[in-house]
């Protein structure tokens, strides 16, 4: 059943690709690759580098309330590796996947390693949510009416779901933790986890803050792919357009990025005035300049890998000559 799901979110993917080839034509990918440049592969760089940063702190500040060892070197590293997993392989989500697993690995507690990351990554998905909302509410008139309506009960789910986590934590929280209920116990422990993690005065500012810099950096970057595709609108028109092609990132029909992006991007920018077909460049821009930035993460996965070879080499040498002297000093 999962590999049918998997399959499903890649054919998905392939299907808005498809009819964007066929109600746009392929001019606008090719153009979008075509528009590549070095001062935008440097502007990639640089704003990835802050991205990831701001991102892997958070992460740090998140692992280590709920009780797991993370450096900030290593939560860098990580992160940059995760990233360019993503944006390589299908799904767009393999490498959170691996980078919660390893650590929870590392650090002796997977399910715990687990919920880090996926709390992390709530607490941005979060601010995009609740910044989405704000465009809508705020400029209604350069969001088409499907997409209010999608986000405004996105926000209203979130809200709802949080304040229902919360009333059940305080109600029945201490009870289910000791529960003989694996389910109850596994519930009664991740809500203590949001707790620690996220929602107390040591930890909801940081990460907050945290979450919001790296939604800067995320425009940002999008903001230059505008302008490497040649669209010249002021920033102020093209940000509200910006956050909710973010916002649709996050559907599980993409091929490293690719899919809804694009699709959204061609029906915001068709509706905003700017083309359908020069929001579909900006969206490919876009993802190739994410790619670009995630680069780093190739160097870590080839260095650690390297050194991992290393290790079972050395472990292996190690191995050979103990059982070679205890051949010489035990003889038969």
């Amino acid at each position: 059943m999962k590999r049918l799901f998997a399959w499903l979110r890649i054919l998905g993917a392939f299907a808005i690709l498809a009819v964007l080839v066929w109600q746009l034509g392929s001019a606008a990918f090719l153009d979008g690759l075509g528009r590549i440049s070095v001062p935008g592969v440097a502007a990639a760089l640089v704003i990835g580098c802050a991205t990831t940063l701001f991102s892997a702190g958070r992460w740090q500040i998140v692992a280590t309330r709920l009780g797991l060892r993370l450096s900030l070197r290593t939560a860098v590293g990580d992160y940059y590796r995760a990233l360019f997993l993503n944006g390589v392989l299908p799904a767009g989500v393999l490498g959170d996947v691996h980078r919660a697993v390893q650590h929870g690995r590392d650090s002796g507690d997977v399910p715990r390693g687990v919920r880090a990351v996926v709390l992390e990554r709530t607490a941005g998905q979060v601010v995009l949510i609740a910044s989405a909302v704000t465009v809508v509410l705020g400029a209604p008139d350069v969001v088409p009416a499907a997409f209010r309506e999608v986000v405004v009960v996105a926000g209203v789910v979130v809200v709802l779901a949080a304040v229902a986590a919360l009333v059940v934590g305080r109600l029945l929280g201490g009870r289910w933790i000791h529960s003989p209920s694996k389910v109850r116990r596994g519930f009664a422990v991740t809500l203590a986890d949001v707790r620690l993690g996220l929602l107390t005065r040591e930890t909801w500012p940081a990460v907050g803050f945290l979450s919001v810099a790296t939604l800067a950096g995320h425009l940002a970057l999008f903001v230059v792919a505008a302008r490497v595709a040649g669209v010249g609108a002021p920033v102020w028109q093209l940000v509200p357009l910006m956050v909710l092609a973010l916002l649709a990132m996050g559907l599980p029909l993409n091929i490293g990025g690719f899919g809804p992006r694009e699709g959204v991007c061609a029906l915001l920018f068709g509706a905003a005035g700017l083309g359908a077909a020069q929001g579909v460049t900006v969206a490919v821009v876009y993802g190739v300049l994410t790619l670009v930035a995630s680069l780093p993460g190739a160097g870590v996965l080839l260095v650690r890998s390297v050194a991992g070879v290393r290790r079972t080499a050395l472990l292996r040498g190690s191995a050979a000559r103990t059982a070679r002297r205890f051949q010489v000093e035990v003889p038969g």
